[in-house]
């Protein structure tokens, strides 16, 4: 058996599981004030990263209108703040 250093360990445990999806959405979630701007935080339901999806919900109709026109920027946006290529289409819903 290989020896690993505990960030390799954690890492690939991470990748072969949901949990990474999760701690992205967590770490755009924290930034997604500074990303976005203030109103669109606040009108955000929900962040979620399946795969290589951006899951964005909100209820208000004409922001869902609005961030649709804004999907390439978006994704762009957030694989600058993760320091990775992560997100390759954001869902609006």
């Amino acid at each position: 058996m290989g020896e690993y250093r505990i960030q390799e360990a954690i890492q690939a445990f991470l990748t072969g599981s949901r949990i990474e999806g999760n701690m992205r959405a967590m770490q755009i979630t924290d930034v997604w004030a500074d990303l976005m701007g203030p109103l669109i935080a606040v009108y955000t339901d929900r962040i979620q990263i399946l795969g290589d999806k951006l899951f964005i919900y909100t209820q208000v109709a004409p922001l869902r209108q609005e961030l649709s026109f804004q999907r390439d920027s978006i994704r762009k946006r957030v694989n600058e703040a993760l320091g990775q290529e992560v997100i390759r289409e954001v869902v609006i819903q």
